[in-house]
């Protein structure tokens, strides 16, 4: 069934005609069973830098996140009214999808606000069948290396229980070799954040090799230090040390909050705890693929509950403004403090408007991701 039943007005009818569209025309049916019951909407999809959100069908000029109300929404996940008009978030476990905007009669019908999360599940699972809501997303072109780390990156924002975490990478629509990693298994949280040296598809080419290593490792089973050995052997093989990937391995355990780390690379770890802000160091080791034999060791700390993680690749701290001063030395300190209040997937939007904003008219010199994990923790733990 590609439609709805004409003479079914249940909540239950119009949930099975959502999973029953073809992924293609998922907005269309949706938007069209709510146009047949008296509700005008419209289904925005926010880009790939996460600063507009993009119309799905013609019409109007795309919406800025800052300072509109359907931004509000996407921002605050929250619903926002105006005279006319409701806006609803589009989100699943997390990851921030676009926004639902309805236009009610007489505040519509109860099962309403409900409409919004069966949406947002199945565009999720739509977007693995169609091309068009990546097309919709791009603002500009992305280039080839763009296209691969973006295919390669997981959900950019997730929580449960135990955390919330959100990451970005920029330049959105010209990214070279910076990307991160996550899974959740069980009780741990496994992440990762890699610098793959060079530029353009090279630099992605790296990365991938690097990043599908380690995840081969992880599912089967190997620990940390484990993975960055294989993903160390896997690329001194194919490059015999003449490349390299920064990384950055961290192991979460769920229960208690201890975190095994192993350092190899660039990749920086802040943490905000309280009203203190401080960097966490480890012991240097060596970057993936640099001798194809290293050995990696895990250190460990321990996150409490409420504790925020930033993680920076050196595109970030070791960014130059205009003027020749490093980002990490001071302006990183203050774009943090603007995000005490913010769920991580905004504190990342703050952090890459800043970075961006102290470059002024010119282009950073290098491409850079943003990690933000919050610790929530459970009762004991």
């Amino acid at each position: 069934m590609h439609g709805e039943p004409a003479d079914d007005d249940s909540f239950a009818a119009i949930e099975e005609a959502l999973w029953a569209a073809p992924p293609h025309e998922l907005i269309k049916i949706a938007t069209g069973l709510l146009d047949r019951r008296g509700i005008g909407a419209e289904v925005l999809l926010i880009d790939y830098r996460q600063a507009f959100l993009v119309r799905s069908g013609p019409g109007e000029q795309d919406v800025p996140v800052d300072n509109t109300a359907p931004g509000r929404a996407f921002a605050a996940q929250r619903a926002v009214r105006e005279e006319d008009a409701v806006h609803l978030p589009l989100t699943v476990r997390g990851e921030r999808l676009g926004v639902l905007t309805v236009r009610p009669p007489d505040g519509g019908p109860p099962w309403l606000d409900g409409f919004a999360p069966v949406l947002a599940r199945a565009l999720k699972i739509a977007d693995q069948g169609t091309d068009l809501y990546r097309r919709i997303r791009r603002r500009t072109r992305l280039t080839l290396a763009a296209e691969m780390q973006w295919d390669l990156l997981p959900a950019p924002s997730y929580q449960s229980a135990e955390f919330r975490f959100a990451g970005q990478l920029e330049p959105a629509y010209a990214v070279w070799g910076d990307n991160f990693d996550w899974a959740v298994s069980g009780e741990r949280l496994t992440l990762t954040v890699s610098n793959g040296m060079g530029s353009g598809t090279d630099a992605a080419a790296l990365t991938h090799l690097a990043i599908s290593a380690l995840r081969n490792a992880r599912r089967s089973g190997a620990d940390i230090a484990e993975q960055a050995a294989l993903g160390d052997q896997a690329l001194y093989a194919r490059h015999r040390g003449e490349q390299h990937v920064a990384t950055l391995l961290m192991d979460f355990d769920l229960g208690t909050g201890r975190v095994g780390v192993v350092d190899a690379g660039s990749p920086r770890i802040l943490r905000m705890r309280g009203g203190v802000t401080e960097g966490i160091g480890f012991d240097a080791q060596m970057p993936l693929g640099m001798f194809g034999d290293t050995r990696y060791t895990t250190e460990e700390f321990t996150v409490e509950r409420s504790d925020r993680l930033v993680i920076i690749s050196d595109g970030i701290h070791a960014a130059l403004s205009p003027s020749g001063a490093a980002y990490g030395d001071s302006a990183l300190l203050q774009a943090l403090r603007a995000t005490r209040l913010q769920d991580p997937p905004e504190a990342v939007r703050t952090i890459i408007r800043h970075f961006v904003e102290y470059h002024g008219d010119s282009a950073p010199a290098d491409d850079a991701v943003v990690v933000c994990v919050d610790w929530i923790g459970r009762d004991g733990g």
